[in-house]
């Protein structure tokens, strides 16, 4: 199906804790015990639904777009490459697939990364922490969305940024690859979901994997520290300059993010009043809850709800060997349509897009890529902005403590609701944009500070409606998000100024999506993650010097009626079971 035929220029592209003794109730980070050198480097796993390949996938062209190893890049601009796509690699293509593999041996801290094209982040990462026998891992992302980018005349510039620490003591350094598979369009590729409706309702389809035909990046100018913008408190905020085609009838930015330092387990900290009262001299406060909004112009266009990323040396580092946790490869990203805001874009001026950080501490790195979707057949188009309501942010937060010992509770919520048409050759169409976020957590110290327990729900649904001039509603896509977490760990003192860690932990990601074409259910994603691992571990600072830990893990994915199951049990660094099935018990 063509895309012009896609009249719906809506929605989609959908698509620790712990603390040290002495009571000190914050999360820290952590390195793996020194181990003896195993015969063989040891594969780590970050199991997620691997990217569709279509029946043409036997005949493919691959490009080998970097190789660098990050050593002692603190401070160092990311490393880039230039690369022009071969002959043999015309678009257009069904697929492109990004494949990272990295490895390392030694002893290093997780570190952050991240993949940019001409500026454009196409992933966020994070790295295993290595031993001394060596790990590798490998991240495959399909990156089709992002083919405007790559198929751009005379070239384009990837550039990777990890910022690493070798010396006498860390001395891993993490040796990258970096390629790119391109697979051939093919008519046998398309979808057949629309065979059993009418020539009407055919119109209607959205081309849910049609990549956007611009993509602007939004993001730092000083590329010299990375694309990224670092948020470093609640009151700061950052923002780039973009200019739209003035016939664009269609835009969603796409939000990159990671939280570090001080706010990497923000999910846990207490209010500073709790800090304060107690003479502590962490700076791991502010409370539990943060969500990142963006903006047009200074004024509010959206919101997400953090996924707590849980990193290789968080909570429990024994918990994510070999196993990792789920995102710590590959960080969602977040989907917000500002198709209701064109009006205030297609003045053929520059605008500012920016972000800040609810709540927020030192420090975020967020970015985002605007995807813009052009109608061929005018030079302009007309928009209006009908509905605008985004009433402030309801919380209610309740703090209970006698010195080391309290509770704190946080209960908020939002409702946004934003709508406008725009006439273009496809006729006059209302996009129609209501969020709801629903944010629920419970952060508990008993025993001098000494048991910590974290209970936090995060709900975060939006739906897109699109509708005619008659205020007939042609299309709904839903999509929903649910992110519940616990943590319990306690501390206990040990000999020579060590002390022992016992953690249990659940995590989960669910995602369901839905679209619907005049009521009728076309097509629907769900997907469930959940990660249960449970251990102690016996740390001096913040080494670990002994432990045991178990883990398992259920990845389920549920594409109509086709279901993707990926079971994962592991025992103290070992991989006891990896079953695939397609025996999915998921329901939207």
């Amino acid at each position: 199906m063509s895309r012009s035929t896609a009249v719906l220029f809506l929605l989609l592209l959908p698509l620790i804790l712990f603390f040290p003794y002495y009571a000190s109730p914050f999360p820290d980070r952590f390195l793996l015990p020194a181990l003896p050198p195993s015969i063989e480097p040891q594969q780590y796993l970050d199991p997620t639904l691997p990217p569709f390949l279509p029946p043409t996938a036997i005949s493919f062209c691959s490009i080998s777009a970097l190789n660098h190893s990050f050593a002692n890049t603190y401070g160092l601009p990311p490393a880039t490459a230039n690369f022009l796509l071969p002959a043999s690699c015309p678009p257009p293509w069904s697929r492109v697939v990004l494949d990272l593999s990295v490895s390392c041996h030694g002893d290093q801290y997780d570190r952050i990364a991240a993949i940019w094209i001409d500026g454009a982040e196409i992933l966020r990462t994070s790295t295993a922490e290595p031993t001394a026998s060596g790990v590798f891992w490998t991240v495959r992302k399909d990156i089709t969305r992002y083919s405007s980018i790559l198929r751009r005349p005379g070239g384009v510039n990837l550039s990777m940024m990890m910022e690493n620490i070798v010396d006498e003591v860390y001395t891993g350094i993490y040796k990258t690859n970096v390629s790119l598979e391109f697979y051939p369009d093919s008519d046998e590729d398309d979808d057949d979901d629309e065979s059993d409706l009418d020539d009407e309702q055919v119109k209607l389809i959205p081309l849910l994997d049609d990549p956007a035909d611009v993509i602007l990046p939004v993001s730092s100018q000083n590329s010299s520290s990375g694309f990224w913008f670092r948020i470093q408190n609640q009151s700061e905020s950052h923002f780039s300059r973009i200019k739209i085609p003035q016939n664009t009838f269609r835009a969603v930015l796409e939000v990159y993010h990671s939280f570090h330092s001080n706010d990497e387990f923000w999910y846990s900290n207490p209010p500073d009043a709790y800090i304060k009262e107690n003479n502590l001299t962490t700076e791991r406060g502010n409370g539990a809850f943060r969500e990142i909004f963006a903006t047009i112009d200074g004024r509010f266009a959206g919101v997400i709800l953090p996924f707590p990323v849980i990193f290789a040396g968080g909570i429990n580092p024994l918990f994510w060997s070999p196993v990792v946790a789920i995102g710590a490869f590959d960080l969602p990203s977040y989907n917000l349509d500002l198709s209701p805001f064109l009006e205030l874009l297609l003045d053929g001026e520059y605008h500012s897009i920016g972000f800040g950080v609810t709540d927020g501490i030192s420090f975020c790195l967020v970015d985002a890529n605007l995807h813009l979707w052009l109608d061929s057949y005018s030079e302009t188009v007309t928009a209006k902005l009908v509905r605008y309501e985004s009433p402030p942010l309801s919380v209610a937060r309740t703090n209970k403590f006698l010195h080391l010992n309290g509770t704190f509770k946080i209960d908020a919520e939002r409702k946004i609701h934003f709508s406008g048409w725009l006439n273009s050759s496809m006729g006059n169409l209302t996009t129609d944009v209501n969020q709801k976020v629903k944010f629920k957590s419970s952060v508990e110290f008993q025993n001098d500070g000494n048991y910590k327990a974290v209970h936090l729900k995060s709900k975060f649904k939006t739906e897109v409606k699109i509708k005619n001039s008659e205020d007939v509603i042609l299309s709904r896509f839903s999509h929903k998000f649910k992110y519940p977490l616990m943590v319990l760990t306690e501390t206990l003192p040990g000999m020579n100024n060590t002390y022992k860690l016992t953690t249990n932990l659940t995590h989960t990601l669910y995602e369901g999506a839905a679209f619907f074409m005049l009521e009728k259910l076309i097509t629907s994603k769900i997907l469930s993650d959940k990660q249960e691992a449970s251990g102690w571990m016996e740390v001096q600072d913040h080494s670990v010097l002994s432990g045991s830990a178990r883990s398992q893990q259920v990845y389920q994915y549920l594409d109509g009626e086709k279901c993707y199951k990926r079971d994962l049990k592991a025992e103290d660094g070992m991989l006891l079971d990896d079953s695939v099935s397609n025996a999915c018990s998921l329901a939207f």
